[in-house]
């Protein structure tokens, strides 16, 4: 079934995630109607090859107009053409922000599909699906535009202050020139006229204290939207970036934020617009005890201050580092490989000056001697640029970054004996500043940290690292994080794994997998989700009696799924992590041949399976020695259950998988993912490789050991061997 169709079967809860997935920049009527072909792309790669994601964006536009044109729904013609002029507008200069768009809503569906088979959200999910958040989103929906709305009618207010004024200052202008004349003819109506200024100065400074009043209310009103809503919504989208980058869910865009933070900075742009109009106004009338120059300083500091902060505030990392050739496990740099990252600035104003020029400092104000120091070989400065996709944003993206190790004196390096390589933290820093109507303005920030690598083979410790660092703390920069790495609990971690199988497998892990890998990392403690992991249990420990730790196991397992067992694996043949007396126990009372599939204990990235067999009242299991990358490569695992042999004591060789547990027929299982060979003609014979076990007889009563099978083999291999085996080859069944 495929994934979309599997969502449409959703409960609405659950549905209303996924209508938040799809909006203008990926609509859902595409979703729909090309559910087939956009499943069947590697929308992943494409985030981070422009000419593939060029390739994918024609391609997706020939495929709308395919659907279009065999739609007979006129308005529904009508509605796709939209879209398909819509996208061309949004992505044709840059089909990478497409290509990521929907690689970013095939992962969330996975991830919705797979919380949904679990009996319950873990903690960190359930905190960042909160229906709260949404409420929140409306109410500073409403209070943007409130404030947004006596901006405006304060613009209104002074316009008619500026009038009343002018009336005024001709009226008393117009009185001072009659004066000495029109006291000594007609006092009466001089005092009239004195009388009736003195009223409309009364009236004026009414209207300023007024108006001075209503700014004091609504910058009070945009200190609280600042503190109370605005940086904490600023905050909790960094923390769900951070949940993001370990493959959790991610569903708030910057859009939402950059509407807010752009109408707010607008807001006081256009008072400070304001105080400068009354500045001007008190040049021409004033009087003692005038409110403007007695309030307009301290009243014009305070808008300053919030804008400057406002739009410091709003310089963020939109694009955490990340290495192209691994797109799944950002924040982990390996030296000499190129990276790419990206910063945004939320507040959209037409005064800021658009070159704006942005650099990139590695390990900025870093302790020398605590972690080993580098530089950026590349170009580390760029110009900001407006995008049309993102609503005319300033953003910056550097795609070709690369970090070199710094030389040292002596030989000495930093860190000696102190952290491992990938427990040291990095950051990288970004700088820019400008001047907007008068005000200079400079603008800091910087990554999540990073764990930089020189060899490929430490990229499995290294991405722990990053899990655990952004699994228990939002700080941006505790670069000395691993000197005392506090404890997660097994709540919050085995959440976390299900996401890994999610994002790399396509498929989470179900409550009864998380509880065998539960037993298996914590044993008698795996019952308590509180129980307190820590650092060194999860990733440095050896597991007891191995040579490798908990984390470089699974982290083997999810290689070995993503390259050699996917489809398997999201069919749930997979039974994973059962120990081999738990095997024992769920096939003991099976119908012989019966079967299951599970991970090695005892060796990296490796996959066996046992089956059951009955013999003279006893129960025998028999397990093949495990299947690696270097076997899988050769042969499929299905091909593998369909044409796997045994040969034992001379008996003709025969496939002895029947059932896969608990009792699905072999074929009836694995069927649709045999590799089926396409037929040819040509003048030779076909060759299959079978791989073939030989199962030596065992005269003690223990169980049988596991046998060790032969790498898969061709018939005419087979038929060597079996000159030297005791049975009549002519009377096997073919391949």
């Amino acid at each position: 079934m495929s994934q979309w169709k599997q969502i449409q079967q959703l409960e609405i809860r659950l549905l209303e995630h996924v209508d938040y997935l799809y909006d203008d920049n990926f609509p859902m009527d595409i979703r729909q109607g090309l559910s087939s072909w956009i499943e069947a792309q590697d929308w992943d790669t494409a985030a981070n090859d422009e000419s593939m994601a060029g390739v994918l964006f024609t391609s997706l536009l020939s495929q709308l107009d395919r659907v279009r044109s065999h739609e007979q729904n006129f308005l529904q013609r009508h509605n796709m053409k939209i879209i398909q002029q819509q996208l061309q507008v949004k992505y044709t200069s840059n089909p990478m922000v497409m290509a990521r768009v929907i690689s970013t809503c095939l992962r969330e569906e996975r991830r919705i599909l797979s919380s949904a088979c679990m009996q319950e959200q873990g903690p960190l999910e359930r905190s960042l699906q909160n229906s709260v958040a949404f409420e929140r989103q409306k109410n500073m929906d409403n209070r943007v535009a409130i404030i947004r709305g006596s901006v405006q009618l304060m613009d209104q207010a002074v316009k008619s202050i500026e009038d009343m004024q002018d009336d005024f200052d001709f009226r008393y202008k117009t009185l001072q020139a009659r004066e000495s004349s029109d006291a000594r003819q007609n006092p009466e109506m001089m005092k009239h006229e004195v009388t009736t200024l003195q009223a409309m100065l009364n009236s004026l400074d009414f209207k300023r204290k007024e108006i001075l009043s209503k700014m004091d209310d609504v910058i009070k009103e945009i200190e609280d939207l600042m503190s109370s809503q605005l940086n904490p919504e600023l905050q909790d989208w960094k923390r769900r970036q951070q949940i993001a980058a370990i493959g959790g869910p991610q569903l708030t865009g910057l859009e939402q934020l950059q509407s807010w933070f752009t109408l707010t900075t607008q807001s006081l742009f256009q008072m400070k617009r304001q105080l400068d109009k009354l500045a001007e106004l008190i040049v021409k009338v004033t009087y003692e005890s005038d409110p403007i120059p007695l309030q307009k300083p301290q009243m014009e500091e305070r808008v300053k201050y919030l804008i400057y902060h406002l739009i410091k505030s709003s310089f963020v990392v939109e694009k955490q580092p990340c290495m192209p050739t691994h797109p799944q496990k950002p924040l982990i740099i390996k030296t000499g490989v190129q990276f790419t990252t990206k910063v945004r600035l939320l507040v959209k104003l037409p005064e800021v000056d658009y070159q704006l020029k942005v650099k990139t400092t590695f390990d900025k104000d870093l302790t020398p001697g605590r972690v080993r120091q580098f530089f950026i070989l590349t170009n580390n400065t760029k110009v900001m640029d407006i995008e049309d996709y993102s609503n005319g944003c300033l953003s910056v993206e550097f795609r070709h970054l690369q970090l070199k190790e710094k030389k040292y004196i002596n030989g000495t390096k930093g860190n000696e004996g102190l952290l491992s390589v990938t427990e040291e933290l990095h950051s990288l820093s970004f700088e820019a500043c400008f001047t907007v109507q008068g005000l200079t303005i400079d603008l800091e920030t910087c990554s999540l940290p990073l764990v930089v690598i020189s060899n490929v083979s430490q990229l499995p410790g290294g991405w722990a690292s990053v899990m655990w660092y952004n699994l228990l703390t939002d700080e941006p920069r505790n670069l000395a994080f691993f000197g005392n790495p506090p404890r997660a609990t097994w709540s919050q971690l085995s959440e976390v794994l299900s996401w890994q199988f999610s994002t790399f497998a396509g498929k989470g892990l179900n409550k009864e997998q998380l509880s065998m890998l539960g037993e298996k990392l914590l044993g008698q403690h795996a019952s308590c989700s509180d129980y307190q992991v820590s650092w060194s249990k999860l990733s440095k420990e050896n597991i007891p009696g191995k040579s490798f730790s908990f984390w470089m196991w699974l982290d083997s397992i999810l290689e070995l799924i993503k390259k050699h067992l996917l489809p398997v694996w999201n069919e749930n043949y997979i039974m994973g992590f059962v120990s081999k007396e738990m095997e024992r126990t769920l096939l003991k009372d099976k119908e012989p041949g019966t079967f299951l599939l599970r991970f090695s204990e005892s060796h990296l990235g490796g996959i066996t399976f046992t089956w059951v067999e009955h013999s003279n009242g006893e129960v025998k299991f028999n397990s093949v020695e495990p299947y690696t990358k270097n076997r899988l490569s050769a042969l499929p695992f299905a091909d593998i259950i369909r044409d796997y042999k045994v040969i034992s004591d001379g008996v003709v060789p025969e496939n002895p998988l029947k059932f896969l547990y608990p009792d699905i027929p072999k074929d009836e299982a694995f069927g649709r993912l045999y590799n089926i060979q396409p037929s040819k003609v040509h003048p030779y014979i076909t060759s299959t490789l079978i791989p073939i076990s030989q199962l030596r007889s065992h005269t003690s009563t223990t169980p049988p050991s596991c046998q060790s099978p032969e790498p898969p083999m061709t018939p005419g291999e087979f038929d060597m061997l079996s000159e030297h085996l005791c049975f009549d080859i002519n009377s096997m069944s073919s391949p």
